[in-house]
């Protein structure tokens, strides 16, 4: 591979079909603002997947229309940098659908259909038989979005593994038939096991936008509030003395994700960490509203500096669209870089190939020449 494959690469993004929530802030968005003040790769993109949300909502596009700048905002809100990365949208770098024409070529239907993360989001939208092609093959366009930059690093979520899975066996197909020419992405997990999926408010395994169970990172204090107080808890803690369950209790989850000591000496300076909060609370005599009440404070601290962010980004609306105008043109210049080098790969690179050109050219001149020697010699011959 060239010295540019080289390079530490991170490319993610999400789908505009709402504006982000918690859950993907301590899942993902936290850890990319980090790994852009630590200069963790030497680039960064970040992308809108307009296109792949289109799958499944070609039906209503004002949706995704109208989500794709509370996505922009949540990104800068949280404190993307747009001079330190690349934010662009999906459907304004062709390239990236020129790529996934050629890769659909290298992926059978019956792989399509076994991919796990693919299987469960169709019976979760209960598509039944009447699953949009352009759904199903979204693994596909999703390797495309990866290999386009050349991106060594994908962070993602456990549910997303088999995608990334399926990415590397296009692009290692694709190097056994044509060449070494992509890049392998490796998935980067989240390591802290309580960001890897933080669960809703009613308990339910995953925070959701069509759940309705999510706590959204533009939500002002007092919704914050409201949604904490009314959060699934432990149901055997009926009683303050009653022993309670720390484990898998929701609002115990969100504060192994959140708060820190910090957090305790501001707000709840009876107990130094989230240790000895957590030890009350299992030998009983703690009731939920205390511990609500400051996972609502702590919540609302980690939301402030975004939400301020946000409001000087939602005065100046222009000025997000042409970071997204920007940040696209540079996506598709990279990403232009790897379809040159996939057409140069496959053999489609019929215009820039002056060899090919050159040696067909030579090959028909000398047929032409053979055919008026032939022409020749049978004139002469009837002679």
């Amino acid at each position: 591979m060239s010295e540019e494959s080289q390079k530490k690469i991170m490319l993610t993004g999400d789908r505009p079909t709402g504006r982000l929530h918690l859950g993907h802030y301590v899942g993902s968005l936290r850890r990319r603002v980090e790994l852009q003040n630590e200069g963790a790769f030497d680039e960064m993109y970040v992308m809108i997947a307009d296109t792949q949300a289109l799958t499944d909502n070609f039906g209503v596009p004002q949706k995704v229309r109208d989500n794709v700048i509370e996505v922009a905002l949540d990104y800068l809100s949280v404190g993307l940098d747009p001079h330190k990365v690349t934010l662009f949208v999906q459907s304004a770098v062709p390239e990236l659908f020129e790529l996934t024409s050629y890769f659909l070529d290298l992926v059978t239907l019956s792989r399509l259909e076994r991919n796990p993360t693919v299987k469960t989001e169709i019976t979760q939208k209960q598509f039944g038989e009447s699953i949009p092609a352009g759904f199903l093959c979204y693994p596909v366009s999703q390797t495309a979005d990866i290999v386009a930059f050349d991106a060594t690093g994908v962070p993602v979520g456990e549910d997303q593994l088999p995608m990334i899975e399926q990415a590397n066996e296009i692009v290692h197909k694709f190097n056994t038939l044509y060449g070494e020419t992509l890049v392998a992405p490796k998935a980067m997990v989240p390591t802290d096991q309580y960001s890897r999926r933080l669960p809703g408010t009613d308990g339910k395994a995953k925070m959701s936008k069509s759940l309705d169970n999510a706590i959204y990172l533009s939500d002002d204090e007092k919704t914050v509030s409201k949604k904490v107080m009314s959060m699934f808890t432990d149901e055997t803690h009926l009683n303050i003395n009653d022993p309670g369950h720390t484990e898998n209790n929701p609002v115990f989850i969100y504060l192994e994700a959140l708060a820190t000591d910090d957090h305790f000496r501001r707000f709840l300076p009876e107990y130094k960490n989230l240790g000895e909060l957590k030890a009350h609370y299992e030998r009983g005599g703690l009731g939920d509203v205390t511990v609500k009440r400051f996972l609502a404070a702590v919540i609302n601290d980690v939301l402030a500096p975004i939400r301020e962010r946000r409001k000087y980004y939602e005065a100046r609306i222009p000025e997000v669209y042409e970071i997204l105008r920007e940040g696209s043109e540079r996506a598709s210049a990279k990403a232009h870089e790897t379809v040159l080098r996939v057409r140069r790969a496959i053999g489609v690179n019929y215009f820039s190939d002056r060899k090919l050109i050159e040696k067909q050219s030579k090959a028909f001149k000398k047929k032409l020449e053979d055919e008026a020697k032939l022409a020749e010699y049978l004139a002469r011959q009837k002679k």
